[in-house]
């Protein structure tokens, strides 16, 4: 594998703990706050949680895809199939997705290091709605303060 991949699986890495890490720290809360009269569920917060989930499924299917041409990471029903770009592209999507969102489904298994990767989306899957319940409440009790 060249440096080029590489330096894009660093890149996408970065912005994802970038993302996660402002969204637990409360950052870029000012750009996406709407407020709603007397409401206990934030927009802004909804929001910005469907955005981290997008960019870390999206960034996670790149990391699967990239990966992919060092060697297949990604068995479909047990089987070791040829797929075309395209077809590994959605795969891996695909892949993360379920992972990130279901803990798997075990149609399509990782194999070698895509397990450790899958491990880690996995964890970010389930830790992220406790820190957006965590964030809902801190920012209720900043609100609360305000009045």
């Amino acid at each position: 594998m060249g440096i080029i991949p590489w330096l894009i699986l660093i890149a996408i890495c970065f912005v994802m703990l970038k993302s996660l890490i402002d969204f637990i720290r409360g950052g870029g809360k000012a750009r996406l706050r709407i407020d709603m009269r007397q409401s206990r569920f934030s927009v802004g917060l909804f929001y910005m949680l469907l955005m981290i989930y997008i960019t870390v499924i999206i960034g996670f299917g790149l990391i699967y895809f990239i990966m992919s041409f060092n060697g297949i990471i990604l068995v479909e029903a047990g089987e070791l199939r040829e797929v075309s770009v395209f077809g590994s592209f959605i795969h891996s999507l695909y892949f993360s997705g379920v992972t990130m969102l279901t803990i798997g489904y075990g149609d399509i298994t990782p194999i070698g290091i895509g397990r450790f990767i899958a491990l880690i989306e996995a964890l970010i899957g389930y830790i992220l709605p406790a820190a957006f319940v965590l964030r809902l409440v801190q920012s209720q009790q900043e609100r609360s303060r305000d009045k």
